[in-house]
Parts: structure tokens; sequence; C-alpha cells
């Protein structure tokens, strides 16, 4: 499967901070965690924002580490 923008929503909001939930549906962690996985979104996510990711084997929190125009990579906090 593909990014599903109606799976990313809000969870917090603040100082230009925001954290996100995001429900993979059938896509795995690794999926999920792959470069330009969020590209669609790219226009409302901001370097250092936070998402927490529900998959069907798993939980994750990840960061966006990057995001240059259209091209936005994560990383997984530790």
């Amino acid at each position: 499967m593909a990014f599903a923008i109606r799976n990313l929503s809000v969870l917090a909001y603040a100082n230009g901070f925001t954290l996100w939930h995001y429900k993979a549906g059938k896509d795995r962690l690794a999926q999920v965690e792959r470069a330009d996985f969020f590209a669609d979104a790219a226009d409302m996510l901001g370097q250092g924002d936070m998402m927490m990711v529900s998959a069907p084997d798993g939980g994750r929190i990840l960061t966006i580490a990057s995001r240059d125009g259209g091209d936005v990579a994560t990383a997984r906090l530790v």
C-alpha cells in the first residue's frame, strides 16, 4: 500500500511543533520508515515534528529528520 492522507491526524500543536499520528493500515513499519513515504504530506510536516505510527507489526515514534521541498526523511526515536 501507499501513504493515505486520511490516515494522518494531528494530536497536538504548539509553538511550531506538531505531534502526528499515522495509522498505517496494512503497511508494515519498515514500509512506513522508507524515505519519502510521507512525501505527499511534505507541505504539512515540519522538521522536528514527531509522528506516532500504528502498524500491524507494532508501533513506533518517528521524527521528521528533514524536509526539503517534497522530500521527507524520518528517523526513529531511540
